[in-house]
């Protein structure tokens, strides 16, 4: 050993152990709901106004193709936290069963490492609470469904089982202009109870939380990020916004400056405003905390934009929208910022996913998987080096009646006819499309390429069958 790498272990090993585990890298992850693929700035948005996640992606690295791991909420949070595709434990859908007990979260691993763990927002993985209504499926109703934060690793949180406004998120006005809009109320006592309430550690949060919906998630993230930065501990903490996820809501200063917009993209593009104006902030407290040069910091949205191509999300130019396995349902903004680990300004077209946050997570904490259960997802470490590695392994997706498998080229897609909550395998037809030159999938090479289309399908085969075998009989 050199003299000089002598002296830097002797003065590490004269350290306290509290200075040890301060050097452990932390773990951010940011997530937006139903944002589409052209919704923010520097993507090319004609006027939505998003600054902040400008500025990350000039700090640090911009996905060209990144996939959400399923065209709807539910299924993609799974695999952000497990690695694994969703139909490996059953969570097929929105509002589709829970984190099973059997699966291991980035959240449980970490943990055991000494990392303070957080919550914020939407979880959506399982009901917070078996008595009393709340959200979507919460009560005694569904009481086999229950798996909260709190049960699957996280020791802080302030969640919510499923979506509520983006603005007053506990309001709801007496006489709404509708579902998937409305302007915020001025009086309290003008509105009703919406339904869903947020949680910590089994105790509902009690009302009224007033103002924008973003600002009040980051409010308790930040508290969880300081406690920790004081208590000397590496932090994971997961950001799972609300917006702009119906119905949104903004406030009349972050609609302002989209009045050439009708009052549904207003309230659209003000909530988005309001989410990036929260990411600024996070990123502002971190650099405050003296923490930003060790955080790995990333950001996506959950699926493609709600909604007909007349709604205020846009996917073009890519085809499909929320719920389809065609680009635009899955290939969301992806960004991922670290300072002196990843190239300011750097882009790639190597396609990631979401189920590549465990291994990507491991891998940099130093931190093995527990077991040998089958992962979907990969360690992106090479290509945050390497912004052109090719990706080796394919990812694989399956919702309701459709199906695709993505590789470095070429994307199968399949969908059967009939219910589109089932699928069978034998009424399937398959398209083929070379995403590097059609990314719009207008052309597809199915019958053109035989041979070509038939090792997708055997590859897809192979990987729908894993996940078989995982859902039947165990991790």
């Amino acid at each position: 050993m050199k003299r000089t790498q002598l002296i830097a272990w002797t003065a590490m090993l004269l350290l306290p152990a509290s200075h040890l585990i301060a050097a452990q890298p932390n773990f951010v992850l940011v997530m937006s709901d139903d944002q589409g693929w052209g919704d923010a700035g520097y993507q090319g948005h004609p006027t939505l106004k998003t600054p902040h996640l400008d500025a990350m992606a000039a700090d640090g690295m911009r996905f060209n193709r990144f996939y959400a791991g399923a065209p709807v909420c539910s299924p993609t949070r799974g695999s952000v936290l497990t690695g694994r595709h969703p139909y490996r434990y059953g969570i097929f859908f929105a509002n589709t069963g829970h984190l099973l007990a059997r699966e291991l979260t980035i959240a449980e691993i970490l943990k055991e490492r000494g990392y303070a763990t957080g919550h914020f927002g939407k979880w959506h993985l399982g009901t917070l609470t078996k008595t009393g209504l709340d959200s979507n499926r919460g009560g005694a109703r569904n009481q086999k469904h229950f798996s909260p934060p709190w049960t699957n690793g996280f020791e802080s949180n302030f969640s919510t089982e499923a979506k509520t406004p983006t603005f007053d998120p506990y309001l709801r006005p007496k006489n709404e202009n509708g579902k998937t809009w409305w302007d915020p109320v001025k009086d309290a006592s003008a509105a009703i109870p919406y339904g869903t309430r947020y949680w910590k550690k089994g105790q509902a949060v009690s009302g009224p939380l007033r103002g924008d919906d973003s600002r009040i998630i980051m409010d308790a993230a930040l508290e969880f990020l300081r406690h920790s930065t004081d208590a000397e501990r590496p932090f994971f903490a997961v950001i799972w916004f609300h917006a702009p996820h119906l119905p949104v809501v903004a406030s009349s200063a972050d609609r302002k400056q989209y009045q050439m917009h009708d009052k549904y993209t207003q309230h659209y593009l003000g909530s988005i405003t309001a989410l990036d104006r929260q990411v600024g902030r996070l990123r502002s407290e971190l650099t405050r905390l003296g923490a930003a040069d060790n955080t790995l910091l990333m950001f996506c949205s959950d699926n493609g934009p709600e909604g007909k191509d007349n709604a205020p999300g846009i996917a073009k130019p890519l085809r499909g929208r929320k719920r389809s396995l065609y680009e635009g349902g899955i290939r969301v903004p992806g960004l991922a910022v670290w300072p002196g680990r990843i190239k300011p300004g750097s882009e790639t077209s190597t396609p990631a996913c979401t189920q590549d946050y465990l291994p990507t997570i491991l891998a940099a904490a130093d931190a093995d998987y527990p077991d040998a259960r089958p992962l979907d997802g990969i360690d992106l470490s090479p290509v945050f080096a390497n912004p052109s590695v090719k990706r080796k392994r394919g990812i694989g997706f399956q919702s309701g009646n459709q199906v695709a498998w993505i590789e470095d080229r070429y994307k199968l897609y399949g969908s059967s006819p009939g219910s589109k909550k089932e699928l069978k395998n034998q009424n399937l037809r398959y398209e083929l499309y070379d995403l590097t030159v059609d990314p719009r999938e207008s052309t597809d090479l199915a019958i053109r390429e035989p041979t070509l289309l038939q090792d997708k399908i055997s590859r897809f085969q192979a990987w729908q069958e894993s996940c078989r075998r995982s859902l039947e009989k165990g991790p």
